[in-house]
């Protein structure tokens, strides 16, 4: 069995299904005021990170300091429930202009057509973006049929 902390999680095939989706991800991270918050917000997979961007204005940028640790879930919306769980770090960079992966997840989460309309509209809104990057530290995988959270699966298991 594969542990958590095993990076080659993101290898599995539900892994790889969540990866490519065109559901947002949800990051995890915690306000200035140490409240937590969650985000819906595209993302790239690298092969080795997540690359997320946003406006220079986001309120989310003054609490991600570089190297603070964060979170992101993506999943499914029906039943059965397919989660990809990471824990990771972020680093946060100001670009010129759109972020590469931003318009890359552009062009999957619409189309090829409507993901260049939106970047080319976006890079008339900001001058600069905000490349937020997630290093992965942590990985798990909930799909409700093999893997299930560890309370049911503990009650599963007798």
């Amino acid at each position: 069995m594969i542990s958590k902390h095993d990076l080659s999680l993101l290898n599995d095939p539900v892994a790889q299904e969540l990866l490519r989706s065109t559901m947002p991800a949800h990051l995890a991270y915690n306000w200035t005021d140490g409240e937590p918050r969650v985000v819906p917000m595209w993302f790239h997979w690298t092969g080795t990170e997540f690359v997320l961007g946003t406006p220079p204005n986001a309120p989310k940028v003054k609490a991600l300091v570089n190297h603070a640790r964060v979170a992101l879930s993506i999943d499914t919306p029906t039943y059965p429930h397919k989660v990809l769980q990471v824990r990771g770090t972020v680093r946060v960079e100001t670009t010129d202009g759109v972020v590469p992966e931003y318009a890359l997840a552009a062009e999957r989460y619409f189309g090829e057509e409507q993901g260049r309309a939106w970047v080319a509209q976006a890079d008339s809104l900001w001058p600069s973006m905000q490349r937020i990057v997630i290093t992965p530290l942590w990985v798990n995988i909930i799909d409700f049929e093999t893997r299930f959270p560890s309370a049911i699966a503990s009650a599963m298991a007798g």
